[in-house]
Order: C-alpha cells, then structure tokens, then sequence
C-alpha cells in the first residue's frame, strides 16, 4: 500500500515536471541570474547564513512562481522598483529628500505611506463591490491590494538598503520592531488573501480581510506619527542574531493566516444568518479557506516557535523562561491545536468553528500587540 502511494506521487511530481513550459524555465533562470548579481553586488555584506538563504531562494521562489504564476510578475516588478531606487541613492542617505522619486514614491517610508493609501482604497472598493454586487467595485479593489503589495514590499527593500547606507554595523533585515513587523503583516495578510482569491475564484471576502489589514494600517499611522517609528535604528543586542530572520518571518505569517481565517470566520456567520447570503461564496468555500488558513498558520507558527526557543537558548542560557510573550505564544499554539484536533478528529464544522477562529483572533492579538502594550519582559525590546 505505502509503496503504491510513493509510486502515484512521484508520478505526479514527474507530470509536474512535465507540464511546465519554456516560460517556467526562463523563470527559474532569471531567479538564478538574480541570485547570482545579488550574490556579487552585496554578498561582502553577508554573513554565512544570509549567503544560503540567497542560494536558497532561486529554487524556493521557482517552486512557487511554478504552482502560482502571478508571483513572476510581483517579483520582477519589485525587483524592478527596489534596484531602481538603490540606483538613484547612489550610496547617499541624504538624496532620499532631494530625488523626486524617491521623495515621492520608492523611499522606503514614502512607499509604505502609498501602501497604507492603497490598502485603505482597496477596501473601500472591496466593499462598494460586495455592497453593490458589481464585478467592477472587486476588480479595482483586487488591482489596488496587489498594488499596495508590491510597493510595500519595495518600502521593505529600500528599507534593508537605507540601513546599510546608515552604518554596516546598523544595517539589518527590516523586520525587528513594531513599525516594520505591522508591514510585514499587513503584506503576508494580503498575499495569503490574495492566493485565496484566485484559487477559489471569488472576490466578496476582500471586503472582510482588507478590513483588518486597514486596521492595522492605521495603528501603523499612529504609531508612526506618535512615535516616529519609521526612524531606522540599530538593533538592540538581543536581535544582533541570525535567528531573528527566520523566526519572525515564520510567525507572522502564522499570525496572518489567523487573522485571514478570523475574517473569512466573520463572512461565514453572517452567511449563515441569511446575510449577504446571495453575494458570499457558499458555506463549504468560507469553511474551507477557514480551515486551510488556520491549518498553514499553525504549521509555521509550530516553527516559529521553536525557533524562539532556540534562540532564547542562544540569548538568555535556556530554551524556556515563562516570559509573557512566550507564555502566550504558546496559548496562542495551544489555542489553534485544539481547533485543529477537534476539527480533524471530532468533525469541527460550521457556527462553533467560525466562533472559535474569530476568537482566537483576539487572543493572538493580544500575543502579538497586548503583551507588547501591557506587559514587560525580555522581549521588553518590542514595548510600545
């Protein structure tokens, strides 16, 4: 029987190989190609890790460009973007203010600021769409959020850049406090809602999940105004690791996928309510983004964490300390295992599930922002 099963998939992942064109392999070229430049143009800036994580990169962004077509065109539209702004610093810091593109669009806090824009229109078209049930109040309002990605993905890699051009010993990946991991989860919300868009061809749930990504939008407008957070700063020693590259990455596309499933949560109850019942995708649709969105956060929030531990051994001499964010990282972990056992092996479906992924949206949201805000710890670098 398991000899059976081995044999149909590596059929599969033979027809696979099969099916894919002269385009797919231009594609995985010009990734290697990349790899390669940037290996040469900034490789004296990296470490032993960061060098594999470039080497990496051209297979694992083959495979998905390979099974989701539409990352060709957002990669090289970044790639595009951010090259040209580095172009035009020209190794300066001060020429941010005195180039009208960069001033105005491919700096890196001056594309996050078209990001935030560009979310916040795409759900007012998200839901002008649901509400009206034309096609065209959806379509524009799927154009801006893709939009709104790819800028704040070249905002994140300006960003890195602009850090460098700072100081080497400043220089870092952008994802090491507040200001710049609440980007990170307004994009991995997105480009996760985003795939979920096209694989089930529907448009009426953006209107939900680009309301709690303009959410966090405007607690990132606040929070930068307040504090002027998009400043870039060194890293305070306990981020001096390459941990961190790989650990918040992880979790915050766990906390994202939560947040996407809490919204879809919210469209399921309402469907069920006989609201909106003729312009929602069916019960069986919601239940299943739900279920999938909870089942691929978890998976990497089960990485992130013990990732975190690792790390801690590392920093602080043991793997475990019961530090507030650890202590509801683990209820957060704790919270979707249980949802996800009773699901697989009780038959979790309908009311209690949509219940139950919209409230482990509060609890992660407090893990991720409420333990920041309330509570301190030795993740105090990350206090409000």
């Amino acid at each position: 029987m398991e000899l059976t099963q081995h044999n149909q998939a590596y059929a599969e992942e033979q027809g696979f190989f099969r099916r894919l064109g002269v385009l797919d392999w231009i594609y995985a070229a010009a990734l290697v190609a990349g790899s390669l430049y940037a290996f040469g143009r900034f490789g004296s800036y990296m470490d032993y890790y960061e060098k594999a994580v470039l080497l990496l990169a051209a297979p694992t962004f083959a495979w998905l460009g390979w099974h989701w077509k539409p990352v060709r065109l957002l990669m090289l539209v970044i790639a595009v973007l951010s090259l040209g702004a580095i172009a035009l610093y020209g190794g300066a810091l001060e020429l941010a203010d005195k180039k009208f593109f960069l001033k105005y669009m491919l700096s890196s806090q001056s594309a996050i600021l078209w990001m935030s824009a560009l979310f916040c229109l795409s759900t007012l078209f998200y839901w002008g769409g649901l509400a009206t049930t034309a096609g065209t109040g959806n379509a524009i309002g799927s154009r801006l959020c893709w939009a709104a990605v790819v800028l704040g993905f070249t905002g994140l890699m300006v960003r890195w850049y602009e850090s460098y051009l700072i100081g080497p010993d400043v220089g870092h990946i952008p994802i090491s406090n507040l200001y710049e991991v609440f980007v990170l989860f307004c994009l991995i919300t997105a480009l996760f809602y985003l795939y979920y868009e096209e694989r089930y061809a529907t448009r009426q749930l953006g209107a939900f999940v680009l309301t709690v990504i303009t959410a966090a939008v405007a607690f990132l407008m606040w929070y930068t105004v307040s504090r002027d957070a998009a400043e870039i700063q060194p890293l305070v020693p306990a981020l001096q690791s390459w941990w961190m590259k790989i650990h918040v990455p992880a979790n915050f596309i766990g906390y994202g996928t939560f947040a996407l499933a809490a919204m879809v949560a919210v469209a399921y109850l309402l469907r069920q309510k006989g609201y909106l019942a003729d312009r929602l995708p069916s019960l069986e649709v919601l239940d299943d983004v739900m279920y999938k969105a909870i089942a691929v956060g978890f998976a990497f929030f089960t990485i992130a964490t013990i990732l975190g531990a690792l790390w801690a051994a590392e920093a602080w001499g043991g793997y475990w300390s019961w530090d507030p964010k650890e202590t509801w990282a683990l209820i957060v972990w704790l919270n979707y295992a249980a949802w996800l056992h009773m699901r697989l092996m009780k038959g979790l479906r309908g009311q209690a599930a949509a219940w139950w992924a919209l409230v482990g949206l509060l609890v992660t949201t407090f893990a991720f922002l409420g333990v920041n805000m309330f509570l301190s710890g030795l993740h105090s670098y990350g206090e409000l």
